[in-house]
C-alpha cells in the first residue's frame, strides 16, 4: 500500500504539472489578448487535454487494486503521466514569436501532437488491461472501439492538413471525451 501512495504522489504530481502548463497558457492568452492569434481548434484541444487529465487522474485511483508493483508497471505508470505532461506542453510552447499565431504554431506541430496522442491511445489501453480483466469488462466494447478510432483519427491528423478534419476532429473528441467520463466515471467504485 504504501509503494500505491508514493506512486499516486507522483502521478499527481505529473498531472499538476499539466494542469499548470494548460491553465497559464490559457491565463497568457487571456492577459496578453493581442499578443498571439489564437486558434480555436488549438483552444478546443487544450479543452480536451483537461477533460481528460480530470479523466486521468479519476480512473488512476483503481490502480490501487494492483496487488504486485514492479518496476516495470512503475514506470509504465510514470511514462503515461510523462505523455500527458508532453501533450500539454506542445499544446502551449514557451513562446509562438517565430510562428504567426497558434494556427500556424499548431500545424506545424500537429506531426508530434497527434503521434504522442496515439502513443497514448495504446498506453491507455494497456493501463485499463492492467487494472485487471473485470476492469476491461466493466468499461466494455465502446472502450476499445473509442481507443481504435481515436488512434486512427490520431494518425490521419499526424498527416492531414486539412481544417475541416481538424476541426471536425477536435470537436467531435472533445464532446465525446466529456460525455464519456460522465458515464463512466461517475463513481470510483
Amino acid at each position: 500500500m504504501e509503494l500505491y501512495l508514493h506512486i499516486r504522489v507522483v502521478v499527481s504530481i505529473l498531472v499538476g504539472f499539466s494542469l499548470t502548463h494548460l491553465l497559464r497558457g490559457v491565463a497568457r492568452i487571456v492577459q496578453h489578448p493581442g499578443r498571439e492569434k489564437v486558434y480555436w481548434v488549438h483552444l478546443v484541444w487544450v479543452g480536451f487535454m483537461f477533460i481528460y487529465l480530470i479523466t486521468f487522474w479519476w480512473w488512476e485511483f483503481r490502480l490501487e487494486q494492483i496487488p504486485t508493483w514492479t518496476l516495470p508497471l512503475y514506470v509504465f505508470v510514470i511514462l503515461y503521466g510523462v505523455l500527458l505532461y508532453l501533450l500539454c506542453a506542445l499544446l502551449f510552447p514557451d513562446d509562438v514569436k517565430e510562428y504567426n499565431g497558434y494556427r500556424d504554431y499548431f500545424y506545424s506541430r500537429k506531426g508530434w501532437f497527434f503521434g504522442v496522442l496515439a502513443a497514448l491511445w495504446i498506453v491507455d489501453f494497456y493501463d485499463t488491461v492492467i487494472k485487471g480483466p473485470s476492469r476491461l469488462q466493466a468499461v466494455g466494447i465502446e472502450y476499445t472501439v473509442r481507443a481504435v478510432i481515436y488512434l486512427g483519427c490520431s494518425l490521419i491528423a499526424m498527416k492531414t492538413k486539412s481544417p475541416r478534419f481538424h476541426a471536425g476532429f477536435a470537436v467531435v473528441g472533445l464532446l465525446y471525451e466529456l460525455f464519456y467520463f460522465l458515464r463512466q466515471f461517475f463513481t470510483v467504485g
